[in-house]
């Protein structure tokens, strides 16, 4: 079974930056597309940003310009850059990877935005 594991969350300042990391336990590269989701508080899981397998980045309009994704291979960990952080920004963060058309979820890391 494959197994995802987010790290990095914590209390940050507005305007500050964090690095979210989800560690997997299978290759990167076997996964169609990995991507962070987000629930902010009283609402739904939201997409925040992907990559495809062929390196295609999508983001949603609120973090565009601000945040990253990237992968790394050889420690099959994806990442989520974080800058310029608003309050807004406050959620739970899930790590997301699809394979062979099924989505594998990890549990989630708290990230507080806050002064």
């Amino acid at each position: 079974q494959v197994q995802l594991v987010e790290s990095g969350g914590g209390l940050v300042q507005p305007g500050g930056s964090l690095r979210l990391s989800c560690a997997t336990s299978a290759s990167i590269s076997s996964f169609d597309v990995i991507g962070w989701y987000r629930q902010r508080p009283g609402s739904q899981r939201d997409f925040v940003a992907t990559i495809t397998n062929g390196g295609t980045t999508f983001y949603v309009d609120t973090v565009k310009g601000r945040f990253n994704i990237s992968r790394d291979f050889a420690k099959n960990t994806m990442y989520l850059q974080m800058n310029r952080l608003k309050l807004e920004d406050t959620a739970v963060y899930y790590c997301n990877a699809i394979d062979y058309g099924i989505d594998y979820w990890g549990d989630g890391t708290l990230v507080t935005v806050s002064s």
